[in-house]
């Protein structure tokens, strides 16, 4: 394998030298390919991602396909204005040149996918690595066996394996991949691996993109909407079974709306996760009895306000929400990533920010008010990578915001224009003239330092 792989980079980087990934219009056409390519394989997809992790297609398609769609067609769009070169203001101390900032491709990108959007995370990051010029070695989940057979059967119908190669395996194979001297790394997954793909990276000085996750906290104040917070926390938190980097990880809720918010998201849970519901809605498994066994773990008993119920051999956990949760309590020590919502109240903001401030960076952040001063309040006062006011998830499904985290939720950041940016080298280049060369530059005399200062300070 060790040898394979080794093989497969260095065709990878002499196709990149060849050229041929760099026009525009090749670029272009490898793009409308790879979309082509999607939509004659979309009921293979589908299913695969029903097989092994029981999404419907109404969320599959949502979720898995329908934002690789968006993102195709933006870049399509915008491919030419992103790749044009731009011209920079050029100071008086450099009188006669022109500053030019030339957007370059890496070379050979690998992408390493995680198992919980496995179509999704794997695809999305190929788009920026073809748009951008790059050739591309795709590591899909191994947790996710079928999707990634799809995916892995896709990319090579589409793609010649010395321009774009998919490379499947488990652990052993992502750390031979790792070990090669690649000229960029994206990789999506949990904080632990990150930091192990961080310093495989270290070794050869590649880039990274890292996508994370975290305990992305939502908070619902006194003066909120309760209805729409507890239906879009409900909806963030258990699509795909809570299995979301950017899900809700828990709720602060005021004190003062406890019981109308546990009413509401009760009412929710149950309307279209209860027991006659799901007769007729598909809902996901969790991704293997290990994770569904770590996840049952984490559920008090004695916390639970709703739900509670799990059977590890189906890979099912029920959609439970614990109340009066403390700080030290399992469910509060590592990201849940899985359909259980802890909920804490408090009386007063400062509380608020404590309690975030007591984690990490998470992902993302879900405020639910309608005071502007809160809002303005909790974004000056918390960092996290990105989120929403009065909803959850949504900000990662346009193209037109950048999507990435912060501190140990990750870093870099991709979607839309961000990822052409994030797998493109911005290479700076004055072009100066010969037509006269300004003698100020070489003098030593006072006079010149005199006129230097006047000009720089």
């Amino acid at each position: 394998m060790k040898d394979a792989i080794r093989d497969l980079k260095v065709r990878q980087k002499n196709y990149f030298y060849s050229g041929e990934t760099k026009p525009l219009a090749f670029r272009h056409k490898q793009l409308e390919a790879l979309r082509d390519g999607i939509r004659k394989r979309e009921k293979d997809i589908l299913d695969a991602v029903r097989k092994d992790l029981n999404k419907g297609e109404h969320e599959a398609f949502m979720t898995e396909i329908g934002f690789i769609y968006s993102e195709i067609k933006d870049t399509l769009k915008n491919l030419d204005y992103w790749a044009s070169p731009v011209k920079e203001r050029t100071p008086l101390t450099h009188f006669g040149g022109k500053s030019m900032v030339y957007k370059q491709p890496y070379g050979v990108v690998l992408i390493i996918a995680p198992w919980n959007y496995p179509f999704q995370l794997a695809f999305a990051p190929l788009i920026g690595a073809i748009a951008a010029g790059n050739t591309a070695i795709v590591k899909p989940s191994e947790l996710t066996p079928n999707t990634s057979g799809v995916i892995r059967e896709l990319i090579a119908s589409v793609f010649p394996e010395q321009y774009v190669a998919c490379v499947e395996g488990d652990v052993e194979v992502a750390k031979t991949l790792l070990n090669e001297k690649m000229d960029y790394i994206f990789f999506t997954g949990s904080t632990a691996v990150g930091k192990k793909v961080m310093e495989a990276a270290s070794h050869h000085l590649t880039p990274v993109t890292l996508e994370l996750g975290g305990k992305s906290p939502a908070i619902v104040t006194e003066d909120a909407n309760l209805k729409i917070a507890a239906k879009r926390i409900v909806w963030g938190k258990m699509i795909n079974a809570g299995q979301t980097c950017v899900a809700p990880d828990y709720v602060l809720v005021h004190e003062k709306r406890r019981r109308k918010f546990l009413k509401l998201v009760s009412h929710y849970i149950k309307k279209w996760f209860g027991p006659e519901e799901r007769r007729n809605r598909v809902y996901p498994k969790i991704v293997n009895e290990q994770h569904t066994k770590r996840i049952a773990d984490l559920i008090n008993p004695e916390k639970v306000f709703y739900g509670g119920h799990y059977d590890i051999d189906s890979r099912y956990i029920e959609p439970t929400v614990m109340v009066d949760v403390n700080l030290d309590d399992d469910v509060m020590g590592e990201e849940i990533f899985g359909p259980v919502l802890p909920i804490i109240f408090y009386e007063h903001e400062f509380e608020v920010i404590e309690t975030v401030r007591q984690r990490p960076n998470p992902l993302a952040l879900y405020l639910f008010t309608e005071n502007k001063e809160t809002e303005r309040f909790i974004m000056d006062n918390l960092s996290f990578g990105g989120g929403c006011v009065n909803d959850t998830i949504m900000h990662l499904a346009t193209p037109y915001l950048p999507f990435g985290g912060v501190g140990e939720s990750g870093m870099g950041n991709y979607h839309g224009k961000s990822t052409f940016d994030t797998f493109t080298h911005m290479k700076s280049v004055l072009k100066q003239s010969t037509a006269f060369d300004l003698p100020i530059r070489y003098s030593q005399t006072p006079g010149s330092t005199k006129a230097m200062r006047r000009i720089m300070e």
